[in-house]
């Protein structure tokens, strides 16, 4: 059985063996508004299809024209045995409904490190922050030391962050690049954040100028978005 959950997923959990996010392009809020629906309809109407998938997620784009999707498998075998058996024929009946979406393309990652929820923080994000962090290839992989740079500058940070509720670093499968999932209490939250001293999030200390000139580090592209649909057995 397949049911709804307004319950933003758990990035932490330890069986989430393979995180997998991915995006489409619809064109319009309108058609954010009816793939999203169609996509409940046709989970909604089938069974649970994995006892290995443990969550599936849509956000839409504040920009009206993409979502994000995010499922969390306990391995990467497991959705391989998905999509021969099961996903083809959810494809075939979201796109009848709303023809010509845009399949960007599939993301395969691990966790590294999180920037965890504070105990008894009962916030609902408003806001899902996605950044794409990309490296220049090398022969150290630069990723898991500019993420634990990071965190460490997000501790010592006078600033605070106070609208930030969690950050969760993940590392690509074909290490190019890591993908930081940030739940922010509201847009304007955000907002405030990049507004203030500094150079984009982040105080003007010299941790922070430490992650903007790591070795390796090329730059990187943040997409919002807000909570959509949540599916669970």
């Amino acid at each position: 059985m397949t049911r709804r959950t307004e319950i933003h997923p758990d990035l932490t959990r330890a069986d989430a063996g393979a995180p997998l996010f991915s995006t489409w392009r619809v064109g319009t809020p309108e058609r954010q508004r009816r793939t999203v629906e169609a996509i409940a309809r046709t989970w909604e109407r089938r069974p649970w299809p994995a006892g290995d998938l443990l969550a599936y997620h849509v956000y839409a784009g504040q920009d009206g024209s993409t979502l994000l999707h995010h499922s969390q498998w306990t391995s990467e075998r497991a959705y391989e045995a998905f999509v021969k058996t099961h996903r083809q024929e959810r494809v075939d009946e979201i796109d009848t409904a709303v023809p010509d979406i845009e399949r960007v393309g599939l993301g395969r990652y691990r966790r590294h490190r999180s920037r965890e929820r504070a105990a008894g923080d009962a916030r609902v994000p408003g806001l899902l922050a996605v950044v794409r962090i990309d490296f220049e290839p090398g022969a150290e992989d630069p990723r898991p030391g500019w993420i634990d740079t990071v965190l460490r500058a997000l501790a010592d940070d006078p600033g605070g962050h106070a609208g930030l509720i969690s950050a969760h670093f993940h590392l690509s499968g074909d290490g190019t690049h890591a993908l930081n999932y940030a739940e922010w209490e509201s847009s304007e939250a955000y907002d405030r954040a990049i507004a203030a001293p500094g150079e984009g999030i982040g105080s003007p200390t010299e941790l922070w100028q430490r992650v903007r000139t790591y070795p390796g580090f090329k730059g990187s592209t943040i997409s919002r978005y807000r909570h959509a649909l949540g599916l669970i057995p």
